[in-house]
């Protein structure tokens, strides 16, 4: 692949990255005044903003195992992230026209556009933040190289960075002069987004998705190395073939569903231990990472400007607390400028310093800059802390799915006992393809002229000549084809995708972190604030969560060294 080429494949799929980025900070960021609005309580509205990441911790390891073993002819990627993109154009279209929505449904109308907004709202977290899953995993079979990865995920934390910024700013422009066309400003920002996203979901219309070496899982009873089948043959074998693969569809995932649970319970619980040990330092610093996000500009407008959130408008409280938190706004939208810088300057970070060396800085220096926001009371000086902490984000965002495509791509090395045992399913594949066409080799079968054949011998012309090969009929040629799959599912073929693992899963595992990381912070810091009576516990919560990350991001594997150390 050309380096043009390779760029053009990297901005068609970030380009994607940036929608779905632009979509998830507009929408959640515009959210909560609609469901005040509506009557939601604001201890309600904290648990619909949380369904989405509660989703995606049960979903998102089964759909990065499903997309691992997923094989069609889009690839292995794309059909779940157009799917989740579907769900995501639906959202952007049903939290606007809630109200119209419901009263077409109900004379009553108002709990049915709670129900609905609420519907939207969940549906826009959950499928925006789960989709971004098969996407890094794209980006990891588009991108196998360590040095070509680490580029591949710089440009992917640029565009979240980028779409994270423009996410901010569109709520905050009045659209006034688009209402005679697109109705009032709800209407006309989510009809903008609506646009945005769509133009990002058809440019993977143009990717050229690649399946990852040594990454496919199918056994190798499933590969055809014998000659082209005749047409007539193809044909019957296929449509026998494919009734008794949609019956067997059905019955898998009829089971599957009944299996959720112990499916989600062993996704879980079999964690290689490198992915392992990545997965509890991202969870960490993500947590004081999260803390410090979600909590910031409550915290700028009750702790450096002492406003009341809960005074009422117009008043002298009111007022202190509203600039505060448009500060604390600015504050975040410049650390969306710094994860931008610092995502283009990655490569040549890590190039110079290590993987390792950036990592840690980047886990050291958050903690630093949360306390000097818990002992300062500048403001100046607290927004300048908070900018800087982009520095981590980028770093978070690029480096942890470097790392779990290293681990993959060295498999050997990093996850050599799974390895071994991807090996040792195939020998036993082999074993039962051998066993099978020796049991179907015995019998005798009417082909379709009418004559009886083994369906795994090649049968000689009676007219050759004996220095002559002989003549392989094309029953038996097609036998031994992919053709035969009905065959091999009435004798008992092992499962799809059964050995192996895939990267897909460990990214839907270091997603989960971070998915996780959105809903303990919002769990515990209202009980937490309310002890202290302080909205500086935000701060040193943030900050102890980032002691903790720096311990664990300690015992990360970040090369062969590590790994040697671990063994031992």
């Amino acid at each position: 692949m050309s380096f043009q080429s390779r760029r053009t494949q990297l901005l068609l799929v970030n380009s994607l990255t940036f929608g779905l980025e632009v979509c998830l900070a507009a929408g959640i960021t515009y959210v909560p005044p609609l469901l005040l609005e509506v009557g939601v309580e604001e201890k309600f509205m904290t648990m619909v903003l949380g369904i989405g990441p509660v989703l995606g911790l049960v979903f998102v390891p089964l759909i990065g195992s499903a997309s691992d073993h997923w094989h069609s002819s889009y690839g292995r990627r794309r059909p779940f992230i157009w799917v989740l993109c579907l769900g995501v154009l639906l959202s952007l279209f049903v939290i606007p026209h809630a109200s119209s929505l419901a009263s077409l449904c109900a004379l009553n109308p108002r709990p049915l556009e709670i129900a609905f907004l609420i519907l939207g709202i969940g549906l826009l977290d959950f499928c925006g933040q789960v989709c971004f899953t098969p996407l890094e995993a794209l980006l990891s079979d588009l991108f196998q190289e360590p040095d070509n990865c680490r580029q591949a995920f710089s440009m992917y934390a640029f565009m979240i960075s980028l779409g994270g910024c423009i996410g901010y700013l569109l709520p905050a422009i009045d659209w006034a002069f688009l209402a005679p066309y697109l109705g009032g400003q709800e209407s006309c920002l989510f009809s903008l987004l609506a646009l945005i996203f769509l133009g990002c979901v058809l440019a993977t219309l143009f990717v050229t998705e690649e399946a990852a070496q040594g990454d496919i899982l199918d056994g190798p009873a499933l590969k055809d190395t014998s000659p082209k089948p005749s047409l007539w043959c193809c044909c019957c074998q296929l449509a026998r073939g494919s009734c008794l693969l949609q019956a067997r569809h059905v019955l898998q995932a009829l089971r599957n569903l009944c299996a959720l649970l112990p499916r989600l319970h062993g996704l879980y619980c079999r964690i290689p231990r490198v992915i392992r040990r990545l997965f509890v330092a991202e969870l960490c610093s993500w947590m004081a990472l999260m803390t410090f996000m979600l909590f910031y500009t409550d915290f700028v407008g009750e702790g450096l400007y002492h406003g009341v959130p809960r005074a009422k408008p117009g008043t002298e409280a009111r007022r202190h607390y509203d600039e505060g938190v448009r500060m604390g706004s600015l504050g975040l939208f410049l650390q969306c400028i710094t994860s931008i810088f610092f995502s283009t300057i990655m490569d040549r970070l890590v190039k110079h310093f290590g993987t390792r060396a950036v990592y840690l800085a980047s886990v050291v220096f958050f903690p630093g800059a949360a306390f000097v926001m818990c002992l300062s009371h500048s403001v100046t000086v607290v927004t300048i802390s908070a900018a800087l902490t982009g520095f981590t984000f980028s770093a978070l965002q690029i480096l942890p799915y470097t790392l779990a495509s290293l681990y993959h791509h060295d498999k050997q090395v990093f996850l050599h006992k799974y390895k071994r045992k991807e090996e040792e399913d195939a020998a036993l594949l082999d074993k039962k393809s051998a066993f099978t066409k020796g049991l179907l080799s015995s019998q005798k079968l009417p082909y379709q002229n009418g004559h009886a054949g083994s369906l795994f011998s090649s049968s000689s012309s009676s007219s050759s000549s004996p220095s002559s090969p002989p003549a392989v009929s094309s029953s038996a040629l097609c036998v031994s084809s992919s053709c035969d799959v009905s065959l091999r599912i009435m004798v008992g073929e092992p499962e799809p995708g059964a050995p192996g693992r895939g990267i897909c899963l460990d990214l839907a595992i270091l997603d989960s972190a971070f998915l996780l990381s959105q809903v303990v912070p919002s769990l515990f810091m209202g009980s937490i604030v309310q002890f202290t009576q302080s909205v500086t516990a935000y701060m040193v919560s943030a900050a102890g969560f980032g002691l903790v990350a720096i311990y664990f991001a300690t015992k990360v594997v970040f090369d062969k060294g590590d790994m040697a150390k671990c063994s031992v």
